[in-house]
């Protein structure tokens, strides 16, 4: 059973996300947009092809209209550690050998990495060519498949270059998941939580209602806990697709939670970080006076409960590298977030209310590092 969300941009239809169980109706979703004779490479990496490329490709390959001329692939080394732009120009390099021009497809078949060098890639190979994201990471599935932004990192500094470049459709199989490992499970769950602090509070509620069949991947509770996320991210990217206004409130955690990753070298994951990046900003928000010690207290434990760090003692359990607060709030100040001299924060007024604070001071950062981890 499928639920399809559409997404629009200047009130026009301009793709779907189809959530579902299978990869199957992916056929006639992409011939649908695809002229017949085209050629079409699935972008994966070494985690991810071992499961699901060859069922990707004899799934194009039996088209029965034939719509394919050639069904290549291009698989990159698994981690956030590929996301770069030499990776990038040696995937346009194969592109242009393999002859591929702007009627032709890419298919991101992988997790946020592969999703998003996908679509950098379609967005500068000839000054743009459709591709489609088929996200095979909670994470994914949840955030970086929807909204058309695309990045790569440079020097360890997240997304630094990118661009906007809309899918032509997103296909979700949450039986994916279940290849999926426990601790990336785990980490696509601070996107999740995110989505419900900025914009529900209902939607918070039944997140810690059901912990255990979400962890333990319940197919009926994440094909809704998908849904609502999706919904929240479509709506708020409907609103602001180019991100100058609340599109920015999807970066709650993120100011944090991306100088963390780069200081301990990406040996935490992304969710997690994040994680991390949200407790930090809940904490801020508390000793500015804007929620009570209850509410800050009520994000952490429901971080807790679903696996994701939230002190010093869970960092440890990845790296020995020695916490140093200075030179993560000195990150920051090179953030993509940056607004001149200024680091923009997203805030909490309340569960499902946030908005967006100039007024953090690098000592204010510093100390709520310390107190909150």
């Amino acid at each position: 059973m499928s639920n399809i969300l559409n997404v629009r941009y200047d009130s026009k239809p301009i793709y779907d996300i189809n959530i579902t169980d299978d990869f199957s109706s992916i056929i006639d979703s992409i011939t649908g947009f695809m002229i017949p004779g085209r050629k079409v490479c699935i972008i994966s990496d070494t985690n991810v092809s071992k499961f699901h490329l060859d069922d990707m490709i004899r799934l194009l390959e039996s088209d029965p209209a034939s719509t394919f001329l050639r069904i290549d692939s291009y698989v990159i080394e698994a981690g956030e550690r590929s996301k770069n732009t030499d990776n990038i120009l040696s995937l346009i390099k194969y592109l242009i050998e393999r002859k591929y021009d702007r009627n032709d497809l890419l298919i991101a078949l992988g997790g946020g990495v592969i999703g998003d060098m996908t679509g950098f890639a379609a967005a500068i190979y000839l000054r743009g060519i459709r591709f489609v994201q088929v996200p095979t990471s909670l994470l994914a599935m949840v955030d970086s498949s929807i909204g058309g932004k695309t990045g790569v990192d440079l020097d360890g500094y997240k997304n630094m270059v990118g661009a906007f470049h809309m899918p032509k459709y997103v296909h979700i199989n949450v039986n994916a998941l279940k290849t999926l490992p426990e601790r990336e499970h785990i980490s696509g769950f601070a996107e999740i939580i995110k989505h419900a602090v900025i914009k529900s509070s209902d939607y918070f509620e039944y997140l810690y209602d059901n912990v255990c069949p979400a962890l333990d991947k319940d197919v009926t509770v994440l094909k809704k806990i998908i849904y609502d996320s999706c919904v929240i991210k479509r709506d708020v990217v409907e609103e602001d697709p180019l991100e100058k206004g609340i599109r920015a409130y999807l970066n709650f955690g993120h100011t944090i939670g991306h100088a963390i990753e780069k200081y301990y070298d990406f040996s935490l994951l992304h969710g997690e970080c994040v994680s991390l990046g949200m407790v930090v900003s809940s904490y801020i928000s508390y000793k500015k006076g804007l929620i009570t010690l209850k509410t800050h207290e009520k994000i952490r434990e429901i971080l807790r409960a679903y696996g994701l760090p939230v002190d010093l003692s869970d960092i440890r359990r990845y790296s020995d590298i020695e916490f140093n607060p200075d030179e993560i709030i000195r990150i920051t100040a090179n953030d993509k977030k940056a607004d001149g001299n200024m680091i923009k924060y997203v805030l909490i007024n309340d569960i499902g209310s946030v908005y967006i604070d100039k007024t953090v001071t690098p000592d204010m950062a510093k100390n709520a590092l310390r107190e909150a981890l």
